[in-house]
């Protein structure tokens, strides 16, 4: 007459736990007595909103005042479009108009659908720009933060929407500078490269002295 095979359920004390930590081992699992913690599962975000897909190419204008407006998102600075009341000009006065409209817009908080999708803003909201000094190119203008000492990602923000309007030039470089009272500080011409969008330190050497 045979007897039964024990099997784990009716095992039960030492043995058990002995049986247990054996099959572990054969699995290739290493059996380990303490809780391990992984931290939490990685976060993703869309980047886009709605049916609307984050590119990096310089931001566009659009039908019924429809603008592209660079902001922040999973490291790195991504389109989004908002209806902005922009009127754009050639003279100096539509170009700082323009200027101060799409700023604020950099400036304001991401709305509920933005950050939902995973967007944030690092321009500071105490940035202002201003009109060009009187020795100035006329296609400048100035900030009250020199440009290369703004928070990461800030300038290619700011760079990256001008580049598509008439604050740009033909070339859709950007012309900045600094509070007129930074002597040794000259304006630069900044241009929205890939560069710009992704590597936070590269404000710090972006722009071609003008």
């Amino acid at each position: 007459m045979s007897l039964p095979r024990p099997t784990l359920r009716t095992l039960t004390g030492p043995l058990a736990a002995l049986l247990v930590g054996v099959t572990v081992a054969g699995c290739g699992i290493r059996a380990t007595s303490v809780p391990v913690d992984d931290g939490p599962a990685p976060s993703r975000v869309a980047c886009a909103i709605e049916h609307e897909q984050g590119g990096d190419g310089a931001p566009q204008a659009g039908p019924d005042g429809e603008l592209r407006i660079a902001l922040v998102c999973s490291g790195r600075v991504v389109d989004v479009r908002r209806q902005v009341p922009l009127r754009q000009g050639e003279s100096a006065a539509d170009r700082l108009a323009a200027a101060r409209t799409l700023l604020a817009e950099l400036r304001r908080e991401p709305g509920p659908r933005e950050q939902e999708a995973g967007f944030t803003t690092a321009v500071p909201e105490d940035l202002r720009v201003f009109a060009p000094d009187q020795d100035d190119d006329s296609s400048a203008l100035r900030l009250s933060r020199h440009p290369n000492e703004l928070p990461p990602f800030a300038l290619a923000q700011i760079v990256c929407t001008f580049a598509a309007t008439t604050i740009a030039d033909a070339n859709r470089q950007v012309l900045l500078g600094g509070p007129s009272s930074e002597p040794g500080k000259p304006l630069k011409l900044y241009e929205c490269g890939t560069a710009l969008r992704t590597t936070t330190e590269a404000a710090e050497t972006a722009g071609v002295p003008f």
